[in-house]
């Protein structure tokens, strides 16, 4: 069962060259089409404060700190012609840690999405995503695909609907697996050349293979398979001018029949960039998150990660010096954390590094 996922990468694979042979072949395809591409590899040499990503608590020691190599090779291109477009990117990273080798991963994440012009206003497309992580004690596969409608009367307003499937793996912990159904909407509002408001939202239905856990003064009571539905919607702000800024909020909202599995997020993040002097350019991101469990916590901190990447809060530096047209020289720093104050459990990380990046 395991190996589905892998497969279902390869069907991506082919899935590229099927539609990357559309593109050239078809009429608005070759004769007429524009091609771009880039690729980008970065090597990294860090010291990670808690390579596990293990929350700790009074009677739980922190982990040590650990040196790490990380490795991330990434390339994306469009195609266009005169009435279809296809897009596509891919990454493949890898990070070996020097004491803590058991959580040396491999992961790889791709997606895909072909769509073509009706009239000069609208579009519609497929798209399909997957990440795979292999190592350590987070392993799973992320994969989902959707058909897409857009509408896009000027350059001020678009507009995207979706409707798709979305498939989840956790392999240390089946329990975690789930399927369903999602829908999903984007809308983007320019104001001007440097000013502009996204909002975006979702609604997902996910399946498990496994029973829902009965609240524990009804111990026995049978529930049925457990189901949850996974709400989100937020907005966005942009500003492109001497500085570059985003602001986001969002809300999430899981409600379980399983108990112990409902959950409510808010989370703010914004992210800065500027140049400095020196020709040295930094970016600075942050986020602050609040959630509330109304049942208390059955998850895992293992699943928690998984699906927050990184945990609620999270602020990070990084600063970049090109070398030469093609490479740069980063500083970068990190750091994660959150509480759980009904366990007493905490979660800290710290990461710094120094790495090159090279672009093509």
């Amino acid at each position: 069962m395991q190996a589905k996922p892998t497969v279902w990468c390869w069907g991506v694979s082919r899935l590229l060259s099927t539609l990357l042979l559309a593109a050239l072949v078809l009429p608005g395809g070759a004769r007429a089409s524009d091609t771009e591409g880039a690729l980008r590899l970065t090597s990294r040499l860090m010291v990670d404060s808690n390579a596990p990503r293990d929350f700790h608590g009074p009677e739980t020691p922190a982990p040590l700190a650990d040196l790490a190599l990380s490795v991330l090779a990434a390339a994306d291109g469009r195609i266009t012609g005169e009435s279809l477009q296809l897009v596509g990117r891919y990454e493949l990273g890898g990070r070996k840690y020097a004491r803590y080798t058991s959580e040396d991963v491999l992961v790889q994440a791709g997606a895909l999405e072909g769509s073509m012009a009706l009239g000069t206003q609208a579009g519609l497309g497929l798209e399909g995503r997957a990440k795979d992580r292999r190592g350590g004690s987070r392993d799973y596969s992320d994969l989902g695909a959707d058909a897409f409608l857009e509408y896009v009367p000027d350059v001020r307003l678009a507009l995207r609907i979706r409707a798709g499937a979305h498939r989840f793996v956790y392999r240390p912990d089946s329990r975690a697996n789930f399927g369903g159904s999602e829908v999903g909407f984007l809308g983007r509002y320019r104001f001007d050349r440097r000013h502009s408001l996204s909002v975006f939202g979702e609604y997902g239905g996910r399946r498990y293979g496994v029973e829902a856990r009965p609240p524990p003064e009804r111990q026995g009571l049978s529930l049925g398979r457990r189901q949850d539905g996974a709400l989100s919607a937020g907005a966005t702000y942009t500003y492109r001018g001497p500085l570059a800024l985003g602001l986001t909020y969002t809300f999430q909202e899981i409600s379980s029949n399983s108990f112990g599995e409902t959950v409510l997020r808010h989370r703010l993040s914004g992210s800065v960039g500027l140049k400095l002097p020196w020709n040295v350019t930094a970016l600075a991101q942050g986020a602050l998150g609040l959630s509330r469990y109304p049942d208390g916590i059955y998850l895992s901190p293992e699943i928690i990660l998984v699906e927050e990447d990184e945990g609620q809060n999270a602020l990070s530096l990084k600063l970049a010096r090109p070398v030469n047209a093609h490479l740069d020289l980063e500083l970068s720093y990190s750091l994660y954390g959150t509480r759980l104050p009904r366990n007493e459990l905490s979660y800290l990380r710290q990461v710094a590094g120094v790495g090159l990046t090279w672009r093509m």
